[in-house]
């Protein structure tokens, strides 16, 4: 009796290597695109590969297509803990989705050792195109994806590179907007609490913040500027020790989400919440419950995970424009803490 193809025996590396009149080795450089083998050599073992229904890792969409395409995308974002993260997630997975596509996801924790294990793992996974967030200025995998030629987009941080696909908010002008509605409800200690520098986005709302400074004629007081904060404890910290100094701010610019859940933490700890103005980069949750609200800048990151899928379909699509770089505005969003006038001192 014959085996049905239902029950057949899953097919190994050995079974392809004995259909194509190939050695194991051979069928393992074909298999991981390496050189030293011949275009018909290389025809014979994709045609065992198909004829056995050969599983070669977790991706069956690594069998060759007759483009060549795995079907599969890599997204690399800064965190899975940060909803702004999960916001862009979903909306290239809907794109991507709507398409047949697949997204192999992964977060780098802004550590540029990660990142770069994350993108050649995304190579081992032949991928058609990339959406990368990066934490670095010149990741050491550039010239590996000019070599490679793969369709890459820039999401929220990109490389200081001057040919590259990006989609990022317009974060210098944002913070500008931030800090400029604290002066003008008679702000001029102003606190600016923001991430490491080394990042481009935190450094785009540092100069920012101190564009507004300027336009103001207000003096720079570098004492109240924290840089290199990550997360919510840090900013708590900093900004209580701020707050008991001998000239605490009496207005804070908190540049990114986390950061502004430690401001308003540290705010409500120093009983200080409704006589310090507070102003955040992004939206936060239930900002418009807290009380007071919680006034931000809010990015849009479902929409720029939209664009940056779009455009990474349009460059799989054989797209041969130049690189677009894509600024999505901000929008301020008044909800009570940012319109706190400074209290008379005593």
């Amino acid at each position: 009796m014959s085996t049905s193809p239902a029950h057949r025996p899953r097919a190994t590396m050995k079974h392809v290597a004995a259909l194509a009149g190939v050695g194991v080795k051979t069928v393992s450089r074909v298999i991981n695109d390496e050189p030293n083998v011949t275009e018909a050599t290389a025809e014979r073992v994709w045609n065992a590969v198909r004829e056995l229904d050969y599983q070669l890792d977790l991706q069956a969409g690594s069998l060759r297509r007759a483009d060549g395409r795995t079907r599969t995308l890599g997204l690399l974002v800064g965190s899975v803990d940060n909803p702004f993260a999960g916001a862009i997630h979903r909306a290239v997975e809907d794109i991507a989705s709507a398409r047949g596509v697949a997204v192999f996801a992964s977060s780098m924790d802004d550590d540029a050792g990660r990142e770069s294990e994350a993108v050649r793992a995304f190579l081992q996974r032949r991928v058609d195109g990339l959406i990368l967030t990066t934490a670095s200025d010149h990741p050491e995998y550039l010239p590996l994806l000019r070599e490679r030629g793969l369709p890459v987009v820039y999401v929220d941080r990109e490389p200081v590179e001057p040919e590259v696909d990006s989609v990022a908010s317009d974060n210098r002008a944002g913070a500008a907007v931030a800090t400029a509605h604290l002066l003008a409800h008679g702000h001029q200690r102003i606190a600016l609490l923001t991430d490491r520098l080394d990042l481009i986005t935190a450094r785009e709302r540092r100069q920012g913040y101190l564009d507004a400074l300027a336009e103001a004629g207000v003096p720079v007081a570098e004492e109240l500027i924290v840089t290199g904060l990550r997360d919510a404890e840090g900013a708590q910290a900093a900004l209580a020790r701020l707050l008991v100094s001998g000239s605490p701010p009496t207005a804070v610019f908190s540049a990114q989400n986390l950061i502004t859940i430690g401001a308003v933490h540290a705010l409500r700890a120093a009983g200080l919440s409704r006589s310090t103005a507070l102003v955040g980069f992004d939206d936060v949750a239930l900002a418009d419950l807290m009380d007071p609200g919680v006034t931000v800048v809010a990015q849009d990151p479902q929409h720029m995970g939209t664009l940056a899928a779009e455009r990474l379909f349009a460059l799989l699509g054989d797209d041969d424009d130049a690189p677009t770089k894509t600024v999505v505005p901000v929008a301020l969003i008044p909800r009570g803490s940012g319109e706190i006038a400074p209290q008379p001192t005593s």
